[in-house]
């Protein structure tokens, strides 16, 4: 691959980053406070590729001086022919085009499926009280730590709200799960709660819900890594559209 189509490729993967990171996109990879390093990587890249193609395609003659005396030196060689780069280097278009034109999906069930529970296993002492409203909204991991390190304490009879998407437990019943990052998608774990009461019936894997329920002393185990899993009790649930951080 010459150098032309060396930049093209920058050009192309640059573009591609830039218009990840300009929409919600991004956020199906990486942290949302990730976006102004993506932004300027993206920019870095584009200028190279810009830089790359004015000097080379700039008009001839301001380069004749040096590159005319490396033709002399390398025509013999060649028997008078040009060089020419293998074609399959433009294979590596191939992937930034995929970028471009087709989003893969966040992580989601079948992520869930492969790797066990992420609760840590250093529990805070003393969990704060629940904000006001009823029922509470509250995040998974929230919910989960406090269930398991608090034994549902901090979360007494209070009615919580919770946003997540079907998985397939154990034994074949729903779970409710979200994955939460440290860093990017590739190190994405997931949360896990079992459902009892009045849990979704009828979905599909990857189906984002709504979930409105109280604290359930009941605790399964995870079969991938055998760390507990805590439950809660449904009174109601709607399905909703994916969130756009699908992250937490």
């Amino acid at each position: 691959m010459n150098r032309q189509a060396q930049a093209v490729v920058l050009l192309l993967l640059g573009g591609a980053v830039l218009k990840a990171s300009l929409s919600d996109l991004y956020l199906r990879y990486v942290k949302e406070g990730l976006q102004p390093f993506l932004i300027g990587s993206a920019l870095l890249l584009i200028a190279v590729a810009v830089m790359t193609l004015v000097y080379d395609l700039r008009p001839a003659r301001r380069r004749a001086g040096g590159e005319q005396e490396h033709d002399d030196d390398h025509g013999h060689d060649h028997g008078g022919k040009g060089h020419h780069e293998p074609r399959v280097g433009w294979l590596l278009i191939l992937p930034v085009l995929g970028l471009l034109l087709v989003a893969p999906p966040a992580l989601g069930s079948y992520a869930a499926g492969q790797a066990g529970t992420a609760l840590g296993s250093q529990p805070l002492s003393d969990y704060p009280p629940l904000p006001d409203g009823d029922p509470v909204r509250i995040p998974v991991l929230d919910y989960a730590s406090r269930a398991i390190f608090d034994r549902g304490a901090s979360l007494g009879d209070r009615r919580v709200q919770l946003t997540g998407f079907v998985a397939t437990g154990a034994d074949g019943e729903p779970i409710l799960a979200r994955m939460i990052l440290s860093c990017c998608a590739a190190d994405g774990r997931p949360i896990k709660l079992g459902l009892t009461g009045d849990p979704p019936t009828g979905l599909a894997p990857d189906t984002w819900v709504d979930v409105v329920g109280r604290y359930s002393d009941r605790v399964g185990k995870d079969p991938v890594n055998d760390e507990d899993i805590p439950y809660l009790m449904v009174e109601s649930w709607r399905q909703v559209e994916a969130p756009k951080q699908p992250y937490e």
